[in-house]
This record gives structure tokens, sequence and C-alpha cells, in this order.
């Protein structure tokens, strides 16, 4: 059966890749160190800004939402903006000022010194989550790349989180379990007696 032999290797790639990720100490401690990070800035009434294209766009707004209303458990929401959700907005700034400025423009407008920004990339190319990286950091906010293992996103940022992976669907794959670990640990650290 030809299409068990697929979804079976495609799998077995998938897992191989989380494994890679699993095995790496540097990238493993990048996630721990970017939850502790995000537990620092909502103690001290900050917010998460985050940003993405395409498959990244839905992550960026399912991330956005693990935090917004609950995880593992029920607690009080955590403010999360995932900058893809309001196409008014988006078709105003696309319109006015361009597409590789559909993110900046809101960096600008809703973000501030002691806030994080997210911007997740699987090519580390996309120009408009690149001019968003550049706004956050010239306003003081704490920047996160999450990308694959190229592009210049990566350099841009205050910490990288890469998968290790050429392929887009596995680097999404690890995307969404990467916000998942993140915001597990920040609600566990946040609310946990």
């Amino acid at each position: 059966m030809e299409s068990l032999k697929f979804a079976t290797k495609y799998l077995e790639k998938s897992i191989s890749v989380k494994a890679t990720l699993l095995e790496d100490l540097d990238r493993m401690e990048s996630i721990a160190l970017v939850a502790d990070r995000l537990v620092k800035i909502y103690q001290n009434g900050g917010k998460l800004l985050i940003a993405g294209n395409g498959g990244s766009a839905g992550d960026a707004q399912h991330i956005a939402a693990e935090f917004v209303s609950r995880f593992l458990f029920d607690r009080p929401g955590l403010p999360a903006i995932a900058l893809t959700t309001d196409t008014s907005m988006l078709t105003a700034i696309g319109n006015d000022y361009g597409f590789e400025n559909l993110f900046s423009r809101q960096v600008e407008a809703q973000g501030q010194s002691g806030d994080m920004f997210i911007g997740i990339s699987t090519s580390g190319n996309s120009k408009n989550v690149i001019k968003a990286m550049q706004a956050a950091k010239s306003k003081g906010i704490y920047t996160v790349a999450l990308c694959g293992q190229a592009g210049t996103l990566a350099d841009l940022s205050d910490a990288a989180i890469q998968v290790p992976s050429e392929s887009t669907p596995y680097i999404q794959e690890c995307h969404i379990c990467i916000g998942h670990i993140i915001c597990a640990i920040v609600e566990k650290t946040i609310f946990e007696p």
C-alpha cells in the first residue's frame, strides 16, 4: 500500500527532525531561555507580539491563542497578539505602505520596551518579518527568531531558535511544538503554586 509507506516515511522524517532538535543542547537551552525571559516580561507587565506569513501566520495565531486562552490548565489570560489577524489593518498597511511593512507598522504602534516579539519564518528570509524584527529592536523590544537553519532572521534577533531542517513542513511542525513548550513553561512558572 503506497499511501501507508508514504505516511510512515513522512512521520519517520518528522520524528527525526524533532529528535535532532532534542539532542542539540544549545537549541534546547535557547527554548528554555526564551521561556524564562517571557516569564519575566509577563511578570513586569509586558506582552507578546508574534508574526509570520502563510502557515507561519497560522502558527502565530495558534501560539497567541494558547497564551490568551489557556494551554494545559485554567488560569488568567496572558497578553499575546498575533499581528496576522486583523484584515482591515493588514490591507490598509499593505495598500498604504507595502506588504513588507505589514508587521513593522504594527510593532511601531503596539509594541513597547519590555515586550517580546517572535518573528516566525521557515526560510529565515521573510522581508516583512525581518522589518518587524528591526522595528522591535529599535523600540527596545526583546526579539526572538523562530526559523529553520537558513536565512538572516536568526542573526538579527536577541535569541534564535533554529529548527535543524530545510523542509518547510518539518520546520512548521517543530515551531508549533516549540510554541507549546514555551507556553507550558510560562504557564507553569507563573501560575502553579
